[in-house]
Parts: C-alpha cells; structure tokens; sequence
C-alpha cells in the first residue's frame, strides 16, 4: 500500500502542474494550424495582411519542402485560396510581401510563422458589399480569427478592428474553450471616416509552468546529461499519470468493466500493462508516419483513433451483456450443464475483454507524448524519445491499474462488512451487475465513437 500511496501522490503533482497556461505556444495543440486575417479597406484598394501559424507537427511535416522559395510559394496559393467580392466581383490579389520564421516550439522543435501581405484593386468610393472567404489549409483544425479595419471607409461588419490574440502570439484564456472560427464574413460599406480602433494588443501573457513544458524543454535540451536524462524520464512517468487522471481515458469504464466481471487485481495488472503497450506503439508508428509524410493529419488520424476506440468498448460492453444473460439463464436452469456452460463462456471473454479494453484504453497517441518522440528524432536520439515515450505510457498504466486495484480493494471491503442484512442486498444487487455494467459499457463506447466521430465533421 506504501507503493500506492506514492503513486498517488506523483498523480496529483501531475494534476497540479499538467494544465498548461494561456501563453503556451499552442495552447489550442500541437497539431493546429492557425489563421490570423486583417482586411484594411481603402477606397481604391483591399490589403490583406495574414499569417499562418504551424505548431510543432505539422511543422515537422512541412520541413522536407521548405527552400529558399517556400514563403512566396505558400503566400501565392494563400492568395488563390482566399477569395475576396466586390459587389459580387471577383477581386485578384497581388503579393506584395512575403516572410517566414521559424519560432521556438516545444522539445527543441521549431514552429513555423508564414506571413503574407496580399492587395486587391476594390471600388469603395461608393457604397459597396464585400465578401472575403479564407480557404487555405482548410483540412487543418487550429484558430481563425479575422479583423477589419478601414481608411476612410466605414463599415458594418461587426467585426473586431484589433487582434484578441495578437497577431496568434498569445491567446486569450476566455477564448481558449471556444475558439474563435472565423474564416469568412460578408459586410456592407460606405466612403467616410472608420471609427477609430483600440492599438494592437502587446501580446503580454500570463507566464506559468507546467510538467509538459518541462519535458518537452529537458528533452529538446541539446546537453543530454545523465542527470537530465533521469529527470525527463521521472517527469515523463508523472506526465503520464497526471494525462491518465484527466477525464476521457476510460478509467470509469474500466472500472465498470472490473466491477461487473469481479475482477482480481491481477486483473487490473494486465489492463495497465496492455494500456502500456498499446500507446506506446500507437505513439512511435504515428510518429514515423507523420516524420515521413506531410499528406497525413495527425488530427485527423486521432480522431479515427478515437472512434476505433469508442466501438471496441462498445464491442466489449456487447459482448458483457451476452455473457451476462447467459450466466443468468445458466443460473435459472439450476445447477448442471447450463451453468457450467454460462461460466466457461464468461471465463472466456474475460480474458479477451481485459485485454481490449487495456487497447481501447491507449489507442489513441497523447499529442505531449508525440511531441517528445519526434523532438529526440529531431536531435538524432531515438532511443531517447522512445524510452520517454514508454514512460509516458507506464505513468498512464500505473493511473488505471490504481484505480482498478482501489475498486477490487474496496468492492472486497464491502463484501466483508459485518451486516447480514446489507450483505443479503448487496449480493442481490450482485446479480444484476454484471448485466447493469456491460450496459454502461456498451452506452459509453457509443458515445465515445461518436464524440470522436463529430471532431471529424
């Protein structure tokens, strides 16, 4: 119980320091692709003034392209891709300035910062509708936010005339649950002077620390010493149980699932270990099939992911409920044959069943752990970032086999408690369990493929 109780308290360390702040690179993930679009209006003219803003994967994927062409290469099919009417009337945009930099991301990757000055011929000395449309890199989730702003132009737009983020170099926290989505507006407009917007914000974030900005630092640190490749591994363990203990990894479902088939600790063991396993693998084949391709969408990928993972609970939920409708019919034909063969069929899946839900439990790859991965490959150490990410995978093992032994634990307590009365309930509860639990299990799954199914629309 003393091993427990440590593990416990490195989980709520991770809990601690696990949520990563407001003036993180990308707060939003590291697979985003954010947009950032001002429309200034002139009379005679529109200028487009737009920046991209690639996370640390998909910058990784663009690497292979990048030349000394690349930023003007990449602002003319933005300036094909985004579209913009006037009074219906297609306007053609002209690049103007071009630029790309490469900012600083987490484990010694480098981000990517494309910025892209276009302008359009316009007639907006009259009143006018204009309607502009971003379509560049429309298959990549991330931040969209777009301002107007006029010169000698008014219109009404009703849409903000300074950046909330600046510019994508610091997100608010009161936007970050709901992110802003604006990648086309349709607006009216009319020769005058433009009401006079607030300055450019000055990016100024909160600065807080987290245990994924300290992995990823120490494992992009370009000294690897043995003192600090302890560390990364320690902190990799605890990054990992404190993942695990944040909702959506399955701990309730699998608890339902150990409570309805009585599970041993044992039982929780091979939960763990399978969990342990299978994200590790997870992690390092979509780390080399995002090093190797640009085409591929990890976000993609994770949401396919997600709902392999929600129908294979859901598969285990449904095959909980046969086997407990068996066992009970098995019990209604007294003893004989058909209990025996209810409980051969249940020992059967049990097996089965521990070991699917262990793999639905770590089939979908933590984005922090695949950070990691492709931040060692990046500085040449593999061996490195596969043992980070195996710790990874053993601290969110070690969070589920806790939980699934604190329920064994306590389901054991409960049988022996001193009440013949409640003992009596409890037993009759019992019976209807496992059919009660595979139903859960069964409704969850679904609800898990399809969560995971809408991020995908």
């Amino acid at each position: 119980m003393r091993r427990l109780a440590v593990l416990a308290v490195l989980c709520g360390l991770g809990l601690l320091f696990a949520a990563p702040s407001a003036a993180a690179a990308h707060p939003l993930g590291n697979f985003t692709v954010n947009h950032f679009n001002r429309l200034t209006l002139h009379q005679d003219r529109i200028d487009l003034h737009a920046v991209v803003d690639l996370a640390e994967i998909p910058s990784v994927q663009e690497q292979p392209a990048v030349d000394g062409d690349y930023a003007r290469q990449e602002c003319a099919r933005f300036a094909t891709a985004a579209t913009v009417t006037v009074d219906g009337r297609p306007g053609r945009w002209r690049l103007t300035a071009h630029r790309l930099d490469f900012p600083a991301g987490e484990a010694g990757l480098p981000t990517m910062r494309l910025v892209c000055d276009v302008t359009a011929p316009a007639t907006l000395h009259r009143p006018a509708t204009v309607a502009f449309r971003d379509g560049f890199r429309t298959d990549r989730i991330g931040w969209h936010e777009l301002v107007v702003t006029g010169d000698r132009v008014r219109t009404d737009s009703g849409l903000p005339a300074t950046s909330v983020s600046d510019e994508l170099r610091a997100y608010p926290d009161d936007l970050l649950a709901d992110p802003l989505d604006v990648r086309a507006a349709t607006f009216r407009t009319e020769p005058g002077a433009a009401d006079p917007g607030a300055a450019d914000a000055d990016g100024t974030g909160s600065a807080g620390g987290s245990i994924t900005s300290w992995l990823t630092g120490l494992a992009g640190s370009r000294d690897l010493t043995p003192l600090v490749g302890v560390l990364a591994v320690l902190l990799s363990l605890v990054l990992g149980a404190s993942h695990a203990a944040l909702p959506g990894h399955g701990k309730t479902v699998i608890a339902a699932y150990l409570a309805g088939k009585h599970g041993s600790v044992r039982d929780a063991v091979t939960v763990g270990a399978t969990v342990t396993v299978t994200h590790t693998a997870g992690v390092l084949v979509l780390g080399l099939l995002i090093s190797g391709s640009s085409a591929i969408a990890g976000e993609n990928v994770l949401g396919w992911l997600g709902i392999a993972s929600g129908l294979l609970v859901a598969v285990i939920g449904g095959v909980l409920l046969r086997s407990a409708r068996e066992h009970r019919r098995g019990h209604g034909h007294g003893h004989g044959h058909g209990h025996g063969h209810a409980h051969g069929h249940s020992h059967g899946y049990g097996r089965t069943g521990l070991i699917g839900m262990g793999v639905a439990g770590g089939l979908v790859p933590s984005p922090s752990a695949l950070v990691v991965l492709l931040g060692a490959l990046a500085l040449g150490r593999t061996w490195f970032g596969v043992l980070l990410v195996l710790g990874y995978g053993v601290g969110m093992a070690a969070t589920l086999t806790l939980v699934g032994i604190l329920l064994v634990r306590l389901r054991d307590r409960f049988e022996r408690l001193p009440f013949p009365g409640l003992r009596h309930r409890l037993a009759r509860l019992r019976n209807w369990l496992p059919a009660l639990t595979a139903t859960f299990v069964l409704v969850v799954g679904l609800g898990l493929a399809a969560r995971a199914a809408a991020g995908l629309i």
